[in-house]
Parts: C-alpha cells; sequence; structure tokens
C-alpha cells in the first residue's frame, strides 16, 4: 500500500474509533437501578418482580457463574429531549462485557412490568429501545462465564456447577438512559461499508482512489469539537461513493438474517432456552423498523421452548411467521449430528420436526439447515427426500483441513441414488456481519460463478449473541447495489434456492459422504453418552414394537404421548455438541442422567407390553424384538426360549481355545487373540506375531479442539497393552485382567453359540489425561475397502491412502458393524456402543497381506470438560469371519438388540414376517394420526435390488406407501397389495408402509 493511502486510513480510522463513539449519544441521565440475586437455578418473570430488591450501582459486582441476578430499572426521559429532530432516547447496557465473543459471556433479557419482553442486551446489541417518558424495566441477567482465552484450550472449572465457584465475575459498568443521534450513528455505518470497501479494492484502480478520497473529505467535514453538528456533512462528502452502482456482472447475495445457536455447548440446556428468548426477541424488535428483514431459524425443539416458557413471546413469533418475516428452516427437532444417530432416530429428527412446525405454523419447510454439524452422512439425501423436503445447507465442509470441496452449489448423491440440490455458501462462515472482506471472499471463493451467480449469506450473532444487528441491516442496505462489491439483498432462504435451482439447472454432481476432514474425534469423546444413545435408540425401537403387537393383538392402548416426548428427548441430545462429546461437565452430566431416566420408562413400557401379550405364567421365553431370527428365536415375536450348550474355553497349553463347530479361537497367556480358524474355509485369520483383541494407547493431543479433533500425527505414538494381572476361566468366559497408568480394565471373551463370533466384553476404570484406547485386531485379510454401517444401509470406503482424500479419511464413523473385505470373504466387526474405527493395511514386508481394524474406545480430553470420560465405562464387540454384509447386520443387531428372556404363558406369533434377509425392518408403530393403522419402515440392506414378500401377522384392509410422515405418495416399491404385500426394491431403497388394519 503506498504510504500516502496508509496515513489517510489511519486518519479515517482514528475518526471511527476516536471521535463518534462518543458523538453517538448527545446526552445521558442516569437510572435508578436496584438488584435481587437468584438464590439457586433461574426463575420466571414472576416469582422475580416480587422479590426484595437492593438499591446498586455502575460499577458493582454481580453474578456467580451460571447466576443470575434480576434488575429493576427506573427513570424518566429528560424534557428537555423531546422534539430534538434525529435523535431518539435509548438505554445503554453494559453488564462487564469482555473481550470475548458475543454469545460467550454475560446476556439479559428485558421485561416491561406487565411480563412482556422488550428485547435482549448483549455486547454488540446493547440498547433497549424507550417507549414514552417514564423507564420502568425489569433486567434478567445471565452470569454465564466468559469463555475469553478459553479456546486455547487450557482445562477450565467453570463447566462444572460443582467446581465453578459462587464470587462474582462481572462488574455493572453502564446502565442509563441516552440520547442517540441518529445522524451520527448512520455516519458510523457509511464509513464503516466503505472503509471496509477499501481494503477490497485494488489499489491502483479508480474506484480504489475515489473511495479513498471520499472518505478523507468526510474526516475533514466532521469538526471532533461539534461531531452532531458536522456528521450530516461527513455524510454528503460520502453520498457519491455509495451511489455508484455495482456492475452488471457482480456477484448476486441473498442476505439471511440467522442466529446459529448450539442446543448445548458451553453452556447447559436450560441456558439455551434463554439465549433463544434473548435473541428471537431481539429478531422482532429489529423486525419492527426493517420491513424486508427476513431472519431464519432451525430446531423445532428451540420453538417448543418458547412455546412452554415465553408464551407471550411465542405468540408474536407466530404473527411473524405467518407475515413471512420469521422463517421456520432446517425441519428437524434440533440441528442434529449426522454421523451417529440410528436410522430411525435420523428420520424422527425430519418426523419430530416437520410435525411440529406443521401443527403449530401449518408451514413445512423445505431446506435442510445443518451449518454447522460434523460431516453429513450418504444416508441423508434419501432421508431428507423421504421427509419432503428439497433442499440442503451446510457451512462446515469448509473447515476441511486437507481437501478443499470442489462445488458451493451442486447436486448431493446419496448411496441409493437420490439427489438433493445442495449449498454451502462461498462465505465461510453462518456468523456474517455483511462485512466487505466477508462479501468479497464470497464472490472469490464461489466455485460455479461461470455458470451461476447466486451464493446465500447468513447473518447474525450466534449462540445468544443476539442475532442480526441494525448495524448489518444497515450494511445490507449499503450494499445493494454498491460498486466494487457484490450485491446483497435480504430475503429467505427458500427465495434463494428457488431463483438458485432455477438458474443453475444442470449443477455438479457430489456422491457419498460429505466426510469432515475435521472434527474425528467427535465419534469417540464422552463415551457413556454415546452409549446411552444407543441404547436408547435400541429401546425405542423395542417400545413401539411391543406397544404395537400389544394394542393389535390385545386392545391395548398404544402410549403415543409418552413414545413421542422420549424421542424427543432423545433428539435433543442427539445435538451436534451433545452425542459428539464436545459440551461442558454440566451438559454431558445431564445427558447421562437424562439417559438413565429414559431406559427406566422405557423398559417399564416394554415390560407392560410383554406381559400383556404373553400372560401370566412361568415359562421361559424369548422376546426377539429384531427384524432378523436371533438366539433360535423368530423375528419380531415372543417364543419358547432356545436351549443351547453355551462354547466354554479349554485349557490348551499355556493358553485356551473356544471350539465351535464354525471357528476356533485361541488365547494366549496374556490374553490376546493368537489363532483363529475358520472352519468354513480352512483359514487362520491370526499371526501369532501380531495378536488381536490387543489394547492400544496412544497420545491424544490435538492441535487444537481437544474433544473435537484427532490428530494423524498421534496415531504413530502408540503403545500396546501386553502386560496382564491374571486370565482366568469363568464359565463360558474367560476373563483377562490389565492395569495400565493409572487405569485397569477387565476383558471377557466368550463364543456366540449361534455365530460362533468371538465377543469382548470390557469393564474399564479410564484414568488417563489425553489419552486415547483403542482395540486392535491384525487380520490376515488383504483388504482393498471397507464396508461400515451407516443409516439404511452402509457406505464402503477405500482402505489405501492413495490420494490426499483417502489418506484423511484416516478415522471414520461406522455404526453397529464395520466389515473388511477381501474380494468375496469378509471379516465383521461388531460392536454395542462405539462409533469410531480406523482400517489401516499393516506396515511391513507381508506384501500388504495383513489389514489391522481397530475400534476406538475412550478418549481424555481436557477442554471443554476436563474430566471428560473419567470412570468406569462398558463395551462390548464381536468379530466374525466368514461374514456376509447380512450377517454383519445380524451381529450388529444381537450386540444391540439382544433377544431378552421373560416369563409368561403364551408364545406371540411374529407382528410381521419378510421372506427377504436383505430387507431390514427399522420401525414398527402405529400411526402418528391416531388411526390406529400400523406403519412399518424398511430399507433394502445389502445394496442390490430385490423383492420381498411381507405378511402382516393381524388382517390388513389396505396397504399405501408413505414419506417419512406418514403421508401417501406415489408407490415406488409398493407393487402388490392384495394377500402378501409385494415389494420391488432399489439398492438401499428406504419405504415407509401404512398397514390400514
Amino acid at each position: 500500500m503506498h504510504r500516502n493511502d496508509r496515513l489517510a486510513l489511519q486518519r479515517i480510522d482514528r475518526l471511527v474509533g476516536d471521535r463518534l463513539p462518543p458523538a453517538l449519544y448527545r446526552e445521558t441521565v442516569p437510572l435508578h437501578i436496584a438488584a435481587w440475586e437468584v438464590p439457586g437455578e433461574p426463575v420466571p418473570f414472576g416469582d422475580a418482580v416480587g422479590q426484595t430488591y437492593t438499591p446498586v450501582s455502575e460499577g458493582t459486582a454481580w453474578g456467580r457463574p451460571w447466576g443470575t441476578v434480576w434488575f429493576h430499572v427506573t427513570g424518566r426521559v429528560p424534557a428537555s429531549w423531546r422534539g430534538i429532530d434525529g435523535t431518539r432516547p435509548e438505554m445503554v447496557v453494559d453488564l462487564g462485557f469482555d473481550g470475548s465473543g458475543p454469545g460467550f459471556q454475560a446476556e439479559a433479557l428485558v421485561f416491561r412490568p406487565d411480563g412482556s419482553i422488550v428485547k435482549a442486551v448483549e455486547p454488540r446489541n446493547a440498547f433497549v429501545p424507550v417507549d414514552g417518558d417514564e423507564i420502568d424495566l425489569w433486567i434478567e441477567a445471565a452470569g454465564n462465564p466468559s469463555v475469553a482465552g478459553t479456546f486455547t484450550f487450557a482445562a477450565t472449572p467453570l463447566g462444572d456447577r460443582r467446581t465453578a465457584g459462587d464470587d462474582p465475575i462481572y462488574r455493572l459498568r453502564r446502565m442509563e438512559l441516552g440520547l442517540l443521534d441518529e445522524t451520527v450513528w448512520e455516519l458510523q455505518q457509511d464509513i464503516w461499508t466503505l472503509r471496509g470497501l477499501v481494503d477490497q479494492l485494488e489499489p491502483n484502480r479508480t474506484r480504489h482512489a475515489r473511495v479513498l478520497a471520499a472518505l478523507g473529505r468526510a474526516v475533514d467535514a466532521v469538526d471532533p469539537d461539534d461531531v452532531a453538528g458536522t456528521a450530516q456533512a461527513g455524510r454528503d462528502e460520502l453520498r457519491a461513493a455509495l451511489s455508484a452502482p455495482a456492475s452488471a456482472s457482480a456477484h448476486q447475495l441473498t442476505a439471511v438474517g440467522h442466529a446459529h445457536i448450539d442446543s448445548a455447548w458451553l453452556w447447559p440446556i436450560r441456558e439455551t432456552v434463554r439465549k433463544v428468548a434473548r435473541t428471537f426477541s431481539n429478531v422482532l424488535d429489529l423486525m419492527r423498523t426493517e420491513d424486508d428483514f427476513v431472519f431464519a431459524a432451525s430446531s423445532a425443539q428451540q420453538y417448543a421452548w418458547m412455546k412452554e416458557y415465553y408464551p407471550e413471546l411465542f405468540e408474536r413469533m407466530r404473527d411473524a411467521v405467518a407475515a413471512g418475516r420469521f422463517a421456520p428452516v432446517g425441519g428437524m427437532w434440533v440441528e442434529s449430528d449426522t454421523n451417529m444417530p440410528g436410522s430411525e432416530a435420523l428420520a424422527r429428527q425430519f418426523v419430530e420436526g416437520k410435525r411440529f412446525f406443521l401443527e403449530e405454523f401449518g408451514i413445512e419447510p423445505l431446506e435442510v439447515w445443518l451449518p454447522d454439524s460434523f460431516g453429513y452422512s450418504a444416508a441423508l439425501p434419501q432421508i431428507i427426500t423421504a421427509a419432503g423436503s428439497r433442499w440442503f445447507l451446510t457451512q462446515k465442509i469448509s473447515w476441511n483441513e486437507t481437501n478443499r470441496m470442489p462445488h458451493h452449489t451442486f447436486l448431493w448423491e446419496g448411496i441409493d441414488g437420490t439427489r438433493v440440490f445442495t449449498h454451502f455458501p462461498p462465505v465461510d462462515t453462518y456468523n456474517s456481519e455483511l462485512s466487505a472482506a466477508e462479501l468479497a471472499l464470497a464472490e472469490r471463493q464461489f466455485a460455479e460463478k461461470a455458470d451461476a451467480s447466486h451464493s446465500l449469506v447468513p447473518f447474525g450473532w450466534g449462540d445468544g449473541g443476539g442475532g442480526p444487528t441494525r448495524e448489518m441491516i444497515a450494511a445490507a442496505r449499503r450494499t445493494a447495489d454498491l460498486e466494487g462489491s457484490p450485491r446483497v439483498r435480504l430475503g429467505s432462504p427458500a427465495q434463494f434456492f428457488s431463483e438458485a435451482e432455477a438458474e443453475y439447472a444442470e449443477p455438479p454432481v457430489w456422491s457419498g459422504e460429505l466426510y469432515l476432514e475435521y472434527h474425528r474425534g467427535t465419534y469417540s469423546a464422552q463415551a457413556r453418552t454415546k452409549r446411552g444413545n444407543r441404547r436408547s435408540e435400541h429401546l425405542l425401537r423395542a417400545a413401539e414394537l411391543w406397544a404395537t403387537l400389544d394394542t393389535v393383538r390385545t386392545g391395548a392402548t398404544y402410549p403415543a404421548e409418552r413414545l413421542r416426548s422420549l424421542w424427543q428427548t432423545v433428539l435433543l441430545n442427539q445435538f451436534h455438541d451433545i452425542l459428539p462429546g464436545t459440551s461442558i461437565a454440566w451438559v454431558h452430566q445431564e445427558a447421562e442422567a437424562t439417559y438413565a431416566r429414559v431406559a427406566d420408562e422405557l423398559q417399564e413400557i416394554i415390560d407392560t407390553a410383554v406381559r400383556s401379550l404373553t400372560g401370566a405364567g412361568d415359562r421361559a421365553l424369548t422376546a426377539n424384538a429384531a427384524p432378523i431370527a436371533l438366539a433360535g428365536a423368530p423375528a419380531l415375536g415372543v417364543s419358547v426360549a432356545a436351549s443351547v450348550l453355551p462354547v466354554t474355553p479349554e485349557r490348551d497349553g499355556d493358553g485356551w481355545t473356544f471350539r465351535h463347530e464354525r471357528f476356533h479361537w485361541a488365547i494366549d497367556a496374556r490374553g490376546l487373540v493368537v489363532g483363529a480358524v475358520d472352519l468354513t474355509t480352512g483359514r487362520e485369520l491370526i499371526d501369532p506375531a501380531f495378536p488381536g483383541g490387543v489394547l492400544q494407547l496412544f497420545r491424544d493431543t490435538p492441535r487444537e479442539w481437544d474433544a473435537w479433533n484427532i490428530d494423524a500425527e498421534d496415531g504413530a505414538l502408540g503403545t500396546t497393552l501386553t502386560d496382564v494381572i491374571e486370565v482366568v476361566a469363568d464359565g463360558a468366559d474367560l476373563v483377562v485382567r490389565r492395569r495400565f497408568g493409572s487405569s485397569h480394565v477387565e476383558q471377557r471373551y466368550r463364543v456366540d453359540p449361534f455365530s460362533g463370533a468371538l465377543e469382548v466384553e470390557m469393564h474399564l476404570d479410564w484414568r488417563e489425561r489425553q489419552k486415547m484406547l483403542k482395540i486392535a485386531f491384525p487380520l490376515r485379510v488383504r483388504a482393498e475397502r471397507t464396508e461400515s454401517e451407516i443409516q439404511f444401509g452402509h457406505l464402503s470406503r477405500s482402505v489405501h491412502a492413495n490420494t490426499t482424500w483417502d489418506a484423511a479419511k484416516f478415522e471414520t464413523v461406522a455404526h453397529r458393524w464395520i466389515r473388511i473385505v477381501e474380494g468375496d470373504y469378509g471379516v465383521a466387526v461388531a460392536n454395542d456402543s462405539m462409533y469410531g474405527h480406523d482400517v489401516q493395511r499393516a506396515p511391513g514386508t507381508d506384501g500388504g497381506a495383513r489389514t489391522v481394524a481397530r475400534v476406538t474406545l475412550v478418549r481424555a480430553p481436557l477442554f471443554p470438560d476436563p474430566e471428560a470420560d473419567q470412570g468406569a465405562h462398558e463395551f462390548r464387540l464381536s468379530v466374525l469371519p466368514s461374514a456376509s454384509v447380512a450377517a454383519a447386520i445380524g451381529e450388529g443387531l444381537r450386540l444391540n438388540l439382544p433377544p431378552v428372556t421373560v416369563h409368561g404363558a403364551d408364545e406371540v406369533a411374529p407382528l410381521l414376517t419378510v421372506s427377504e434377509p436383505g430387507v431390514i425392518v427399522e420401525a414398527v408403530k402405529l400411526a402418528d394420526d391416531g388411526s390406529g393403522d400400523v406403519v412399518v419402515r424398511l430399507y433394502e440392506a445389502l445394496g442390490s435390488a430385490r423383492t420381498a414378500q411381507i405378511e402382516a401377522g393381524f388382517p390388513v384392509a389396505a396397504v399405501t406407501q408413505t414419506d417419512l410422515l406418514e403421508r401417501e405418495i406415489e408407490p415406488t416399491a409398493l407393487r402388490e397389495t392384495t394377500g402378501t404385500v409385494r415389494l420391488d426394491l432399489a439398492p438401499f431403497q428406504l419405504v415407509t408402509l401404512r398397514l390400514a388394519r
């Protein structure tokens, strides 16, 4: 930059930084302030106003961590302020804000005496409008701990109520009445827009020189001793520069008001409820003065909280939705993780989310809005379409640390071939200020600029930072048609997608998962939270099945509302900072307690239904809720318990052997698997020099984002744990006890008498820090690929690292199983609660004939929860040789949805019988509309077209195919409905059937 330009910019910045802010308010007057500290958890307005308040002044310390202080503020607008043109009174509040971002420190919500909400106060939105001459306001201030400096990833006690302390952490700086000078404020916005533009313009171009000169003239025109009297003169000098129109080829941005609010993260769920109220009240206040401003908010859960806790605010939201100003988007219950929720759970995110929006507003969002989740399942396009949605938006893939996504607007193709029109905003943020730098970045990065001209920019402070501000709206107005800038238009997501889709008729196609090359540690952090999720998903499946069967067979009342409430609880905990394990201690402590309550309630529903079905009696019966026969029990029914002899470990020299008719498993004196003979093929799958079942401890010190990330470099810094305390036989189990570091583990080996799979059950007391524990199975298999279970199917991934895209997938996600594939031979590794896996070619000189499959068990990050994963854990996994995909599915179901022994009088015939083992019934329930119809969700699971017949174990009047919301659609798979139901399924096709009774 030329020296003269640099000096000119210094003069401009000095005006903006030092001269204009003191002149923003022509006068200020103090207000009377009184305070009451809530002794425990937050209380509603009605409880707060009746308390005894103590006078306080500016400078008073307030707010213990996570505490709440109510301020009562009274005063009067001076008579001398009336009738002064270009001014208006407003209250100005500084709760003691610091340098951390908005949304990550103190916040407040302002009420009128009647309990109605005015708006919120945050660091970048610190004013409160004043109506009338009398000020009488109640302010609920939240002492949320500041995270200034926290993102250095140091352990902090503030995320746990037990260690957060009780001393005040804020000091009230300002709570007074000010007379806003509107002309000075407008001048600030003019200069901010043009000053930012200067930095984006080429220094030697005419436009750069003219804007810089105009800014210089504005500085000259504003008298530092009389800013109020000369601010308009400064604006006049900028008028021509602001009026110059954009070029005909300028990029077009649709600016959508937005405030991404994590449903929990560095704060608990209860604080999210208040963050949402603060943000939504700000938005409604902004809509009073900005007619074309549209705000988009996702997550039906957050709307439901407003309905429950802030009904007055919710009714105003309802009016804004009806007016098209407040746009529900996403159509999901929360912005969930999409890697780890099970098939039915991810479907229910859409069912519950869309149903709420339809019931409350009569609106069905068509945009799936997931800007911040940590990668996107290849099953999602089909689920989106099955839910009746059309478009998908995310931002997070811009965080890739290795490869840049080649597209911003494209068709995303899922595992079944479904394609969804998808947009990545090239602005690379979902919290834009609409700055010149952000707008220029969007145009510069837009990959499809040769064929398309349109992108979306979400703007507003997120996470309780207050959402869009009047300053951002001012920026949008000034860049609507400004030379040197992309054009900015305020609009809605639906408006953008409709126009972008029409403009770009043949976008490129991206097939398969949208893998985030970052945040891979989210598959494993907070293992107890993940276990709770997995258990809840399968209990929900069983509860719906048995309750449906009970209703159909006995006429029992179906517990629809209980099940819906439990589903919503589990769906909330699948939010993308809860299930991934990336929240503070408070959040995960609460999640674990919630999962325990959910399990108890679901077990009670299951027990009640099964007792009703079987009747009173002492016969030993087996109830199998799985969609395939397990342990000798038919699918989806109750049968006489099968009798089978266990496979017991036999002493064999220094070790032990399990002898099954299909496989022999050898375990040595160290408790390691040194032999795995597949008797069906004669193959030995274990080289004794590279035993299986071995625990490996790795350093886990990522460069940043502790709970989120695993670095590839740490994968080379592992220690194999072979020291053993004892190996003893205990009935059908072989028990291995080890100690390492400050931790100890008990491994129990057993062989399933039906499948012959080797099962490893682990009881771990984990006391390490910044370490990661994996269990490894080196196999004498030359695998080119693995198959990993995802929602409604499975995904193939390369084992090699030929390209940067392959190499970046050094830790991947799977649900209940992975399958290591060599030609037509496969070995399945199944689990009951883990998600993180890695499969690699073994190093060495064996010609690549060895593949190491590892499952990540537990981690120990320090941030944001310094006690993450400490304590007791339980894991169960199994290894099954000669495993087809169908066998791998069965093994995953055996570990997660095992048949249970019950006692009763009668067997119970299956509710459904499916002729094809490759067709999996995912859910059986009664219809949401209360009709009593039975709804069955199923999918083709093996990846090839097939025909299946379904027979119902109850009289059926009619069969229709529906979408996920149980609305009838044109049949794509349903071919015959008289007598036996016939389905012709495409690979991985998801189908929902409604069976009228």
